[in-house]
């Protein structure tokens, strides 16, 4: 018997889906994150929405969840780096230009983000068992 998609699992899709579009529709918003030793941003950009859309198939597929698990877990190591690169950047701006409230505030969101991705790498790992 298939088992149902787990309530973080089907969070996990629907991120990844709406992530995965906007980084193939819009890609620049995504290549300023993009760490600058890293070549060809806007091609990492895409290749990172392909991989979020098909980790998203693969979790609501039950003969693919097991291993999309564990590529979306994959996946999510992988764009560390950028989650990263994106907390630095926020952190230079409030620093060079002051601490303007709404930059702060994004300063903030961004640091409070990065521990959150663990619970979320966690997630991905088990969501095919």
């Amino acid at each position: 018997m298939t088992q149902p998609l787990r309530p973080t699992a089907k969070v996990l899709v629907a991120a990844f889906a709406g992530s995965g579009i906007i980084h193939l529709v819009r890609p620049q918003v995504f290549e300023p994150i993009v760490p600058p030793q890293l070549p060809r941003a806007r091609e990492l950009v895409y290749a990172s929405g392909v991989a979020e859309l098909a980790c998203a198939a693969g979790l609501l597929l039950p003969r693919t969840r097991q291993i999309a698990g564990k590529a979306s877990a994959g996946l999510l190591v992988g764009v560390l780096p950028a989650n990263l690169q994106m907390t630095l950047d926020a952190g230079r701006a409030v620093a060079a230009k002051g601490a303007a409230v709404p930059r702060v505030g994004f300063f903030a969101g961004t640091v409070a983000r990065l521990p959150l991705q663990w619970p979320l790498i966690r997630a991905a790992w088990t969501a095919g068992r």
